[in-house]
Parts: C-alpha cells; sequence; structure tokens
C-alpha cells in the first residue's frame, strides 16, 4: 500500500483547517505551517474545495476553512479523490483485472483488500485524527 504526497498533504492540510476551526486559514499560512511549497498547497486547497470539503473566502483576510464540521469529514473519501483505489495491480484496479486457470479468483481478494482498507479510513474522521482516536 502507498499513501500519495498528495493524499498525505491533503490530510496534514484538512487537520490543520479542523484545529484551527472556525478560523480562516491562507493558502501562505497554510504552506507555512505544513512545510509545503505556495503553489502546491494551493493546488490541494483547490481540490478540497471544489469536491466540498473546504470553503474559501477571499479578500485581504481571506482563506480557507472547513467546509463541515471536522466530526462529518471521512478520510476515505479524502484518499478516495486522490489516489482512487488502495490496491492496484500494475497500475490496473483490481476490479478490472481478469486472471485465468488458478488465479481466476485473485482480482476477488484484490478487490477485498481494498474494500477493507478503505472501509476502514471510512470510519475515521478529522476529528477523530485530531484528537488520537484510531480505530480498534
Amino acid at each position: 500500500m502507498r499513501i500519495s504526497a498528495r493524499v498525505d498533504y491533503a490530510v496534514q492540510a484538512l487537520l490543520l483547517l479542523a484545529e484551527r476551526d472556525p478560523d480562516v486559514i491562507s493558502a501562505d499560512a497554510m504552506s507555512t505551517a505544513q512545510g509545503l511549497p505556495h503553489g502546491y498547497a494551493e493546488a490541494i486547497l483547490n481540490d478540497l474545495r471544489k469536491h466540498g470539503y473546504v470553503a474559501s473566502r477571499r479578500g485581504a483576510h481571506g482563506g480557507y476553512h472547513l467546509a463541515r464540521p471536522a466530526s462529518q469529514v471521512h478520510l476515505g473519501g479524502v484518499v478516495s479523490l486522490f489516489d482512487g483505489p488502495f490496491v492496484t495491480v500494475r497500475a490496473t484496479p483490481a476490479a478490472d483485472l481478469t486472471y485465468r486457470g488458478p488465479a481466476r479468483h485473485l482480482p476477488s481478494l484484490w478487490t477485498l483488500l481494498d474494500e477493507r482498507l478503505h472501509g476502514m479510513l471510512d470510519t475515521v474522521t478529522l476529528d477523530d485524527l485530531l484528537h488520537g482516536r484510531m480505530p480498534a
């Protein structure tokens, strides 16, 4: 399993917004706090805005804030947004694979693994992560 830099940075950005909620945070402040290049932080925040995770406010005191409470933002959706399926074989989603002979059921195993990983992440919210509450 591989977590991309985009997912890692997006979750870090969301956690910073959750920690400072309801304050508005600029992309500059975000990039400084998270150690990200400004353009990269802006691109991630823009993607999160387009998909309803954050909202933005323009102006001299503008920036970003969570679009909904941290307790309603599940990490599974964030991971899916940036990375899609966790389990791929030769860059192909498990559900798109076909094997013959004794390996014919292997795609079912890879698909189940992907579903379980995403299922676990769907139980964890930003609020859980912010307060160190991990699933059992």
